[in-house]
């Protein structure tokens, strides 16, 4: 099951919003999900940024790597 948050464009200035804290990631392209990673956002999602193949981002912040992995899993299996 995809988040229940809005998509964000993924551009410098929502990079640069993105916390530095540990949280798993969506990508999108035109509403769809098409990638989910986690680790640490900020770092994450300047990789999406540069190698990426959506144009949209949401994600979700957690206190751990392992359950950021967790949350991710969960959601690569519900896609």
């Amino acid at each position: 099951m995809p988040l229940g948050k809005q998509w964000r464009p993924l551009s410098r200035e929502t990079v640069g919003r993105a916390p530095e804290r540990y949280g798993m990631y969506e990508l999108g392209e035109d509403g769809d999900v098409v990638e989910v990673g986690h680790g640490v956002l900020r770092d994450e999602l300047k990789t999406a940024l540069t190698y990426g193949d959506g144009s949209q981002v949401r994600w979700e912040e957690t206190n751990t790597a392992e359950r950021a992995a967790e949350l991710a899993e969960q959601h690569r299996d519900r896609r």
